[in-house]
């Protein structure tokens, strides 16, 4: 369970997501995540990172569990902290970073594959930010990298979601696979990408994130501000605790 990194064959670095039972991640395990992006992309050694999960879904966004047990900011300030930087360093990877979609794909999920490279995804996945149904804001600077304006717009205030189907008609998915097929497609991809000069390929990231149109460091810190607007005013604990509650109640009910 956690981050776990190894080497696949040549050239390639996988990263894997485990936070049985959906992927929520914790405080911890976005700096975890952060730091083993970084030393892929320092490794001289590597030329592609593919990221994936284990279990149900790709990413659940944030461990909620851990805010609601903390009766101060100091569990939202470090998963703030934390979002950013494995934002970041999927974003600042010295190399190209695969993102292997499978399943649910939600909230900080979506501030993976935003700054994804390259976005490989199961037929079954999807795609959304629930953040206003959870009292925060944050995301939609990545969201904005895989979808149109007014789309992302629509999502971010409906919390909807989307299929990889949809998103690989507006091109930010290169391939949709059936599930049993995620690995082995994004591997084929990776594969293609290690054959090249590891010299070029970095400095082929290089100039592609100079030439963005978008700080997306500035940009989500931005977003991130609101979020802890809101905590101070208390609206997203109120919120919080209907969610809880509303948990509670599906659970008794089944």
């Amino acid at each position: 369970m956690g981050i776990n990194r190894h080497t696949e064959s040549t050239g390639i670095t996988v990263i894997t997501v485990d936070y049985p039972p959906v992927n929520a991640i914790p405080s911890d395990g976005w700096f975890a995540l952060a730091d083993a992006l970084r030393e892929a992309g320092r490794d001289p050694e590597t030329k592609v990172v593919v990221l994936r999960a284990e279990g149900r879904g790709f990413n659940a966004g944030v461990d909620i569990k851990e805010m609601n047990q903390d009766t101060g900011h100091t569990a939202l300030i470090r998963a703030n902290h934390g979002c950013f930087e494995a934002f970041a360093a999927v974003y600042d990877c010295q190399v190209p970073v695969i993102a292997a979609v499978n399943g649910f794909c939600l909230g900080g999920g979506i501030g993976l594959v935003g700054n994804a490279d390259i976005v490989v995804a199961s037929d079954d996945a999807t795609f959304g930010l629930p953040e206003v149904d959870r009292g925060a804001l944050g995301a939609a600077t990545h969201l904005s990298r895989l979808i149109p304006q007014h789309l992302m717009r629509a999502m971010f205030y409906t919390a909807g979601t989307l299929t990889a189907q949809q998103l690989h008609h507006y091109g930010s998915v290169l391939q949709v696979v059936p599930r049993a097929e995620l690995d082995a497609a994004a591997m084929d991809v990776a594969k293609n990408i290690a054959n090249k000069d590891g010299r070029v390929i970095r400095a082929a990231k290089r100039a592609l994130n100079g030439i963005d149109v978008q700080d997306v460091h500035r940009s989500y810190r931005y977003e991130q501000g609101f979020t802890m607007e809101l905590n101070l005013a208390g609206v997203a604990d109120e919120i919080r605790a209907r969610f809880d509650d509303d948990l509670a109640a599906q659970k008794k009910g089944n």
